[in-house]
Order: C-alpha cells, then structure tokens, then sequence
C-alpha cells in the first residue's frame, strides 16, 4: 500500500512532515511519500522522504510565464507528480500533455479523477496510477472507502479493463488506519490524503496510526 501525503497550501511545515514520513516509512516498511508546495520541493527532498509535485503543466521549456515545469520539480528532487487534482482540473488534452511531459521528466504520474467513469478515460492516457477522489468528500471526515464502497471497486475495475497495469489509488477522507485498510480489501494498491496528516498536531503519530493495520 503506497501512502502519499499532499500537502496542498496547507499552513504546516513541510520539513516536520517530511521528516514523520520519511521516519515512519522506514520503520514500518510502508512506502510514504509527501507532496509539497513546488517551492518546498528541494527542501523536502533533501530528508530523504520520496516526494511528489503537486502539478506540472503539460509544456515544455518556452514561452510559458508561471508554468511548473516537470524538469524543474525532477531537478528539484520530485520523483512523482499528480496530475488533475480536484483542486487543480486540466483538459483531457493538457492531462495528456502532463502525463507525456512527466514522463520525458523521468516521474512517477498519478492522474486524479472524480469517478469510475473518468477512471476509465484517465487510464487510458497512460499514467503509471489514478485515483479516485469524490469531491464532495475531500476534505471531510468520511472516507470515500466508507461513504460509497462502490466508487472504489468500480473506479478498480474501470482501469482494469483498459490497462491492468495501471495502480488505483483511493482518495478524499482518508484519516484512519481503519480507511487504510478497507481501501485495500476494496482493491486499491495507494491512498492519497492530506487534512489527516497536514493539519494533525503530530503528523508522527498520525501516519503510525495510518499504516499500523499494514
């Protein structure tokens, strides 16, 4: 189970995260990455925690003011980016392009969608993961794997019968180790979350919580 932590433009300090993750990875075996603003990106990566963008644009470099590029976040130590957050919506077109820039960038993608349905048209693009996250739930204190089972096995299902090879992640309202394991039974391989640990007084304590039924 892949657990990837965004940080959003939360009010927390990404190094005190970074740090919980990374030490809670390598105690528990569980693979834990955070994604940060890209300006925190480097200083991230340097604790050693596997770390993610949370967008890159579907160009390359050019005439393109205000863009992320997906070779800026590699360079700054970003392994992986998502792609399409809920709070971040690109065309299927510029989804496209992003997946094919982060791949020339040598990342890891994670394209998000809202449901099975749009699982099914994420997948087809390529990306090395999608995940599911109702919006109306992000954010909240019910997990998608809770609130609605079926997204999830749907959402599961959807990228399988276009490319196998693609992992389902689960996402919105992930706070429980108890939303972690019930994520995998309904087939997701990876959670995304951000509140449950960003916003946590001990992100420590919160990620142990999260990978203790791993």
């Amino acid at each position: 189970m892949f657990i990837l932590v965004n940080l959003k433009a939360y009010p927390c300090d990404p190094i005190e995260v970074a740090t919980a993750a990374r030490d809670v990875a390598a105690d528990s075996g569980v693979r834990i990455a955070v994604s940060p603003q890209a300006a925190d990106i480097p200083r991230v990566a340097d604790t050693g925690v596997e770390t993610w963008a949370q967008h890159v644009d579907p160009n390359g470099f050019g005439s393109h003011t205000g863009s992320t590029l997906a070779e800026s976040v590699a360079d700054a130590g970003a392994v992986g980016t998502l792609i399409n957050h809920s709070e971040r919506r690109l065309r299927l077109a510029d989804i496209d392009g992003a997946v094919r820039a982060a791949d020339r960038a040598g990342l890891e993608t994670c394209v998000c969608a809202n449901n099975p349905a749009q699982i099914g048209a994420a997948a087809a693009l390529g990306p090395d993961s999608v995940a599911v996250e109702p919006p109306e739930l992000i954010g909240g204190d019910v997990s998608v794997a809770t609130a609605d089972p079926g997204i999830v096995e749907d959402a599961v299902a959807a990228a399988a019968d276009v490319d196998g090879s693609v992992d389902v992640y689960c996402g919105a309202g992930i706070s429980s180790g108890a939303d972690v394991e019930t994520a995998g039974e309904l087939g997701a391989s990876g959670i995304l979350l951000a509140s449950g640990v960003a916003k946590a007084d001990d992100p420590r304590a919160a990620l142990a919580a999260l990978v203790e039924p791993l």
